[in-house]
């Protein structure tokens, strides 16, 4: 590919993805197969517990689809894009690893759906949107963004916010449950990145535990969700962190997790 618009890179213990596609990180079909390469290589990194994803444009976290793009490709085309980043998303959500979306700009449509298919957003304050207007243009979101918002905020604020398609502020998205920190913009970066190494310097198998227990649990009843829990902390009382754990705290010591 003649362009790379997405990156990958671990900075102190910390996986990376950085989006920089001038103006606004508006994606086509290649921005989000070498998206889909960036989640795989943090997939893969042995280091790293927790992966911020952030935006090296200055006004933008992400501004969803391309339309332009989009007008002029053929259907197919246009479906081959949706497929994979439907795939992007599911792989944040299945991965062992804590993601973080860091929004310090636009995050609107496609860009929304992927801070929230996240596992926490951390945000700047400041003068910028967030939204799913895909109603003005006669559609709805496409790639988890009705089942995403409506988990977060709750039934009647996210039918308000679909069916208007009107952009909220980052107060407003920190009130209502979108974001999970509200920084101001300096300082953002830096708290994030320090968030995100205690994740890395932690209990790697632990955390997996709670991301999968939490997310597959909010989708049974409370009995399965129950047993799913019983399974996995069942699963980490004779692993060596479960060990060390136990260990640190009785000889008084930092414990050191390896991840295993």
């Amino acid at each position: 590919m003649d362009n790379q618009w997405v990156q990958y890179h671990q900075e102190d213990r910390v996986g990376v993805i950085t989006l920089n596609r001038a103006k606004a990180n508006a994606y086509d079909l290649n921005f989000v197969i070498q998206f889909g390469e960036a989640l795989a290589k943090a997939e893969a990194d042995t280091q790293i517990n927790a992966v911020v994803i952030k935006s090296g444009v200055e006004r933008f976290f992400c501004a969803g689809a391309d339309i332009n793009a989009f007008q002029q490709n053929s259907t197919k085309d246009n479906q081959k894009m949706v497929d994979q980043a439907r795939r992007n998303m599911a792989a944040i959500e299945a991965s062992n690893k804590i993601y973080i979306a860091q929004i310090s700009g636009h995050t609107l449509g496609g860009g929304l759906e992927i801070a929230m298919a996240c596992d926490l957003r951390f945000a700047a304050k400041g003068g910028y949107w967030f939204g799913l207007p895909e109603i003005k243009l006669g559609l709805i979101p496409g790639n988890g963004g009705t089942q995403r918002l409506v988990r977060l905020v709750g039934l009647s604020r996210a039918l308000e916010l679909l069916a208007t398609g009107d952009s909220f502020t980052p107060e407003q998205a920190a009130s209502w449950g979108v974001v999970n920190r509200l920084y101001e913009k300096e300082e953002l970066n830096e708290q994030t990145h320090v968030y995100a190494r205690t994740l890395s310097e932690g209990a790697g198998l632990a955390i997996a535990a709670t991301k999968k227990a939490l997310r597959q649990g909010i989708e049974l009843s409370l009995a399965d969700g129950l047993k799913r829990e019983q399974e996995l902390v069942d699963g980490l009382y004779n692993t060596h962190d479960g060990q060390e754990g136990f260990n640190a705290f009785v000889e008084k010591r930092e414990p050191e997790f390896l991840g295993k």
